[in-house]
C-alpha cells in the first residue's frame, strides 16, 4: 500500500518511506564435492548420473565409466532391433505399442547416457563414444547381419 491513498494535510509534514533492505548478492560457499564443471576435465573425482556417485572411490569410477560404456551399447542395440515382424492375420495396435515401449527404453538409455556425459568427465565421454562405436559395430553394422539370398 502506497502514499496515494492517504488523505493530504497541508500542515502535516510525512516523512519518506523508508528505503528497501539491500538485496545481498553473496553467493553460499559451496562445498568443493558440489562443484560442477563446465568444461571437460580428466579424474576419478566426479558425479556420474547420482549425487555422491562415484565419489573419490577409484574401483567406484571405473564401475561408473564400464556402466556408460555398456549403456552406450544397449542404446544403439535398441535403435537397431527389429522384432516385430509384422503379419497380415497380426493385431497391429500390439504391434506398435510393443514398439512404442521398445522405443521408450532406447529413448530412456540415451537420456541416461546424455546426463552421464554432461558431467564433463573425460574418461566418461571417451567411454560413451567407443560405447556407441562398439555397438553400432555389432548392432547396426553390415559386418555382422545375416545376408538376403
Amino acid at each position: 500500500m502506497g502514499f496515494d491513498n492517504l488523505p493530504i494535510h497541508h500542515n502535516a509534514t510525512a516523512s519518506p518511506p523508508p528505503p528497501p533492505p539491500p538485496v545481498s548478492t553473496h553467493i553460499p560457499h559451496r562445498p568443493s564435492s558440489l562443484l560442477l564443471h563446465m568444461s571437460f576435465y580428466w579424474g576419478k573425482n566426479a558425479q556420474v548420473l547420482f549425487s555422491g556417485w562415484p565419489g573419490n572411490n577409484s574401483f567406484m569410477y571405473g564401475l561408473a565409466v564400464t556402466f556408460v560404456f555398456f549403456l552406450a551399447i544397449l542404446v544403439e542395440f535398441f535403435s537397431n532391433i527389429n522384432i516385430v515382424k509384422q503379419k497380415p492375420d497380426s493385431n497391429r495396435a500390439a504391434a506398435v505399442f510393443f514398439q512404442m515401449g521398445i522405443h521408450s527404453i532406447r529413448a530412456g538409455f540415451a537420456y541416461l547416457v546424455m546426463l552421464s556425459v554432461m558431467s564433463f568427465n573425460g574418461g566418461v565421454f571417451i567411454a560413451a563414444v567407443v560405447g556407441h562405436a562398439v555397438g553400432y559395430v555389432l548392432f547396426g553394422s553390415p559386418i555382422f547381419k545375416k545376408r538376403n539370398q
